[in-house]
């Protein structure tokens, strides 16, 4: 048996990252800490109460990604976005846009009928999907 755990995210500010995921997601249960000063390193897991994880690692003197266009991520191997399952995606939207993400595309139709989208990034400039499932 396969279940997802957690996504992990090197971040530039774990501190202010761990703000706008607590106000953006409502992930504020800490999970786990951890820290490698030797290294440079903290880390820290957090969850909703829904049991959806993030852990956010800043390492000192880390690289950033930057894309003009946030789908030029797609050119680049590796993880692209974090697509997130939510209940009802225009109060999701409005809420992380709140916490201080930025609009990539508005709430739209998706491919699959019934299913709505919309992307946004987070304030380091990660992509988020935001999906709000078809309706039985």
């Amino acid at each position: 048996m396969t279940q997802h755990d957690h996504v992990g995210l090197s971040v530039a500010d774990l501190d202010a990252q761990r703000a706008f995921y607590v106000a953006a997601l409502g992930l504020s249960e800490v999970e786990e800490e951890f820290s490698m000063p030797e290294a440079g390193v903290r880390s820290t897991i957090i969850r909703s109460p829904q049991g959806l994880k993030l852990e956010l690692i800043e390492r000192v003197d880390s690289l950033p990604q930057r894309f003009a266009d946030p789908y030029d991520g797609a050119g680049t191997q590796g993880y692209f976005h974090w697509a997130i399952a939510v209940d009802d995606l225009q109060t999701a939207f409005d809420a992380v846009l709140s916490a201080g993400a930025d609009i990539v595309s508005s709430p739209a139709d998706a491919v699959r009928p019934g299913q709505r989208f919309a992307y946004v990034r987070d304030p380091e400039g990660n992509l988020l999907e935001l999906i709000q499932p078809a309706r039985p």
